[in-house]
């Protein structure tokens, strides 16, 4: 497996932080398909490790994709079939960015889509569910968290400004009501704008990877840009004084959902 695709660190705790869209990679068979905006990869999830660099004590496993979403959107239907339907998206290879703007001189055929789900989704999945398995062959259970930004201002995608939290358990059916009842609490304790199953409902690795009869409660993070970085745009600078208030809230509700998921564990014994 190419790190150049993803990058796992394994840990020792039932949590495991997918992120499926930080990275800036292009390969070169691809950057040579991109037009000039395309190249500006501008629709990534900036600073992942770094803005969850407090779940360090939670002992997570990590998976994380080096590419750019643009190459192949690993939070997507590998079908094709949409995840919204009826509302504006992007697609499994990204036509557009997020605010409709075409990011290719050579648009990606069927085979080229064929090609990249086979050299580059595949392996990111792969290295996913080898994770949840290890995981949950150690503890019994697993807590998947999977870690999203996104401006908080895109029209074409939603009405006005974006909560800054947005947490999605695909409406209670990828995790356990219980783990998800806890976050949802402890997401309340904080002064943020914030929705449960709103616009962002978790996408595809939430909805296939959720299976809280088999004991995989995962629940997706969509957090809005504005709560971080110093501005929405390049050079999408990482505003630490901003972003520890915004941590502290993200500790809490990991703490939340972990110790639900526990007592469910403990309540099995």
């Amino acid at each position: 497996m190419s790190a150049e695709i993803v990058t796992v660190t394994r840990s020792s705790s039932p949590l495991i932080l997918s992120m499926p869209h930080p990275g800036t990679g292009v390969p070169p068979e691809v950057a040579t398909q991109l037009n000039a905006r395309g190249k500006l990869v501008e629709d990534t999830d900036w600073h992942m490790r770094q803005l969850y660099s407090f779940a360090a004590p939670f002992a997570p496993s990590i998976v994380e994709a080096q590419l750019s979403r643009f190459v192949i959107d690993l939070n997507r239907d590998p079908a094709g079939v949409s995840l919204y339907p009826g509302q504006a998206t992007t697609e499994l290879v990204p036509s557009t960015t997020f605010d409709g703007a075409p990011i290719w001189q050579t648009t990606p055929d069927a085979a080229e889509i064929e090609r990249r789900k086979a050299a580059y989704f595949q392996p990111y999945h792969t290295a996913l569910t080898a994770e949840i398995a290890q995981v949950k062959a150690e503890h019994g259970y697993c807590v998947l968290w999977d870690c999203h930004s996104i401006k908080s201002v895109i029209p074409r995608l939603f009405d006005g400004t974006l909560p800054t939290l947005n947490l999605g358990t695909n409406s209670g059916e990828s995790c356990a009501p219980s783990v998800e009842a806890a976050a949802v609490t402890a997401m309340a304790g904080h002064p943020f704008t914030q929705i449960a199953n709103g616009r962002f409902k978790g996408g595809w690795i939430t909805r296939h990877y959720g299976r809280p009869s088999e004991r995989i409660h995962a629940l997706q993070m969509e957090i809005a840009l504005s709560a971080y970085l110093t501005e929405e745009t390049a050079p999408w600078t990482f505003d630490a004084p901003k972003a520890a208030s915004l941590q502290a809230a993200l500790s809490a509700i990991i703490e939340a959902a972990l110790a639900a998921a526990a007592a469910i564990e403990r309540s099995r014994s």
